[in-house]
């Protein structure tokens, strides 16, 4: 049975859009992996190809919400000055990209690799000058830290919102600073560098770096400090956790008292 040439010319129409759409999904499957993996030239350290990573990177992500270069939205602020260890910090920490609009970014798994923040950050820190990431031997306090002038940096400075031990605490609107207990000590520096979210900037003018090292190794030090009575209730201070021991210890006393006249009524 012979096949009529205008079928036939159908068929090869129908063909050929298949492999037309088969050829535009690869395509664009080969662009989006690019666009989203380690060129070789970014994985050797070269800046303009690290800097094209993280724009890529930037416009997939972070676009939507702070503009495609940077410049803010009514969604989100510029970025533009921000520098490098502001992305650092909000996105290790996992605060961006925000999962959803709230008081404040909360910290959460970070999405992205090491390799993939520190694209970002060299893209964003492009846009403008501004606090760059800062090295090891920059925030890892030195063996002989002065623990003592660095609580009294902490109390001074910190405390108010932190809570004197790095617990954290309640703030108006319904913000709260986060506690300080799992931040890695490049996070303590890249915060007090940056300011995050209401929290102050406290540039090295403010506090030089050997006092941001003193901090951090307040902090780090307290959190290693035993608790030898037992639950801490969070370290609130004494007022606080003496009048929880109060309230405790009477409303134990109350019970014990009802139950003893309780028995009592019964026995007469």
């Amino acid at each position: 049975m012979r096949i009529r040439p205008q079928r036939l010319r159908v068929r090869h129409r129908r063909l050929a859009g298949v492999f037309v759409l088969l050829a535009a999904l690869l395509t664009v499957g080969t662009a989006y992996s690019v666009a989203t993996t380690r060129t070789g030239s970014a994985a050797s350290g070269d800046p303009g190809a690290q800097i094209a990573q993280g724009r890529a990177l930037f416009l997939q992500g972070c676009a939507s919400c702070h503009g495609k270069a940077g410049e803010g939205t009514a969604a989100a602020p510029s970025l533009i000055g921000v520098g490098a260890a502001a992305v650092d910090f909000q996105v290790s920490t996992g605060r961006m990209p925000l999962a959803q609009a709230g008081a404040q970014a909360p910290a959460k798994r970070p999405r992205y690799t090491q390799e993939q923040i520190d694209a970002l950050a060299a893209y964003v820190a492009s846009l403008g000058p501004g606090p760059a990431i800062p090295g090891k031997e920059q925030y890892t306090p030195p063996k002989n830290a002065d623990l003592a002038f660095g609580g009294t940096l902490f109390r001074t400075n910190c405390s108010a919102c932190h809570n004197f031990t790095g617990e954290g605490g309640a703030l108006a609107y319904g913000k709260k600073a986060p506690p300080l207990t799992h931040a890695t000590d490049k996070q303590l520096y890249e915060a007090m560098l940056t300011g995050p979210g209401t929290m102050p900037v406290f540039s090295d003018q403010q506090l030089t770096p050997q006092e941001k090292q003193d901090i951090i190794a307040y902090i780090t030090t307290v959190r290693s400090v035993p608790d030898p009575g037992g639950f801490n209730l969070g370290r609130l201070g004494p007022v606080t956790e003496g009048l929880v021991g109060w309230l405790i210890g009477m409303g134990v006393l109350a019970v014990v008292a009802m139950w003893i006249g309780a028995r009592a009524k019964r026995a007469q």
